[in-house]
């Protein structure tokens, strides 16, 4: 950006604003959560079906991510990033008022889309107001701080505005907020373009691959009802790789794609991506069933279960503090696995203590190392996965690694939750009779130890994919300190 066109522009100012908008996309992430059993009890959403609120918006944000990063350098950021606030409010405003379960995932879908527009938009911004270097680093870790503080925020509002209000105003509370972010961003943000660039936009690819995990995570949901093996699911399930295969087939012969696929050429890359798509799948289901289970087997109110998740927020710091200290010391893969490994450890552990007659102790007992772990894994799958990559793909590369954690996350709650419950559905058919209520918990609570197993399994499996793939010299640059871990962070 040219700051003489701009003589009277405080970057400080413009980063307030796009922080307040990426605050409202973070603190969404997690502000759903614990309004789940409210929204499954008035919406009358199946077990399988619930994950669809959550995964509808991970999947558009995820599939339109690349693209809207693309559309924010060539059409302005400023511009882009108003036009993601208004869709993400209109889309919030829809689903309050959201009377049946298509209306309310279409709205979600929505609202995903209006996300992949704001946050590669806004952090484009930061990058375009702040000279490389310190200031820059200093922008950087009060967004991500930004981002970390949305998401415990967005478990105690949650619970706060489902307890006293309604869950309608989860989504209610992002309009105001919305409104004086646009009226702020005309005001104090500039709208800077990239001079030059080919002014071509990969909407065909963009399309393909998220039409294809659309298709391939529907199948996956739906297997629990269908059979896994059945022709519908089996069709549905090509359809999806059929779009994907082409969505690759795009990407080799788009003059502007939204993935130079010759990135994954780089082991580093390659190897970050491969492994953090594996592990998000099982740490970010995490939250969708612990919040079923605190609130419908353990009996704990909306606000109570936001409070039940900070101990998760506070280990998550914690890991990636001790990350940033200890990679230097002793290096970067010995901090990666040792983080999958608490992780997995800590799934293990929740799986062990949910019980129908199970205890808050216990479940911190997981969740703590788990969360640990999880602070740790993260850094460290950042840095490797954008380590050896030339300036002018750093962010190309951010984006990707951000994509790669939205379809994990995706896909894993689709498995899980499919895999969860069948075990539910199974467990019902064992009873002879009509299930009591007590029957009805148990099967919820083997449906949600199933899910903890294979998530804690999906982690470990990353722990070996690390362990095989990535070498010592993929990672010399990160342990030789060439790379900023505040900026990974």
């Amino acid at each position: 950006m040219n700051r003489s066109d701009h003589p009277h522009f405080n970057p400080w100012l413009a980063l307030v604003v796009v922080c307040f908008g990426q605050f409202m996309v973070v603190l969404d992430a997690t502000i759903v959560n614990v309004a789940l059993p409210a929204i499954q009890r008035d919406l009358g959403f199946s077990d399988s079906s619930l994950a669809w609120v959550v995964n509808a918006y991970t999947l558009f944000f995820g599939g339109f991510l690349l693209l809207g990063g693309r559309a924010a350098d060539l059409l302005g950021r400023r511009s882009l990033f108003l036009a993601g606030v208004v869709v993400f409010s209109l889309a919030s405003l829809a689903n309050g008022l959201a009377t049946s379960e298509t209306q309310l995932i279409v709205g979600r879908a929505i609202q995903g889309l209006g996300g992949a527009m704001l946050s590669p938009a806004a952090l484009s911004v930061i990058t375009t107001s702040f000279a490389e270097g310190a200031e820059r680093t200093k922008a950087l870790s009060i967004w991500a701080g930004v981002a970390a503080g949305g998401g415990a925020v967005g478990l105690l509002l949650g619970g706060f505005l489902v307890e006293s209000l309604s869950w309608e105003w989860i989504f209610f509370v992002n309009v105001p907020v919305g409104v004086a972010i646009v009226f702020a961003a005309l005001k104090w943000v500039p709208n800077s373009v990239q001079e030059g660039a080919l002014r071509h936009f990969d909407i065909a690819g963009a399309i393909t691959v998220t039409g294809g995990l659309i298709a391939l995570v529907y199948a996956i949901v739906e297997a629990s009802n269908w059979g896994w093996g059945a022709p519908k699911t089996l069709g549905v399930a090509a359809g999806g790789l059929a779009l994907l295969a082409a969505f690759i087939a795009i990407e080799r012969r788009s003059p502007a794609p939204l993935v130079r696929l010759e990135l994954f050429k780089l082991r580093s890359l390659a190897t970050g991506n491969g492994v953090f798509l594996v592990v998000a799948g099982g740490l970010f289901a995490m939250f969708f069933f612990a919040s079923l289970y605190l609130q419908n087997i353990l009996g704990y109110s909306p606000l109570t279960t936001g409070l039940a998740f900070l101990p998760v927020t506070f280990g998550i710091a914690i890991g990636a503090t001790l990350a940033e200290k200890l990679i230097p010391r002793v290096g970067l893969r010995p901090v990666l696995l040792s983080g999958m490994m608490v992780a997995a450890a800590g799934l293990g552990v929740l799986a062990a203590t949910t019980k129908v007659g199970g205890h808050y102790p216990g479940v911190v007992g997981g969740l703590l190392p788990m969360s640990i772990g999880m602070g740790a894994t993260f850094v460290s799958l950042t840095l490797v996965a954008t380590t050896n990559v030339e300036e002018r793909d750093a962010g190309l590369a951010s984006g990707i690694f951000n994509t790669s954690q939205q379809i994990g996350g995706a896909l894993g709650l689709a498995v899980l939750s499919s895999i969860a419950n069948s075990k539910t559905t199974s467990f019902l058919g064992g009873i002879v009779g009509r299930p009591t209520v007590l029957d009805k918990q148990e099967a919820l609570v083997s449906g949600f130890q199933t899910a903890f197993i294979v998530a804690a399994g999906l982690v470990a499996a990353g722990t070996i994919l690390a362990a095989l793939l990535l070498r010592r010299s993929d990672v010399a640059r990160i342990e030789s300190g060439e790379v900023s871990g505040a900026v990974a962070v």
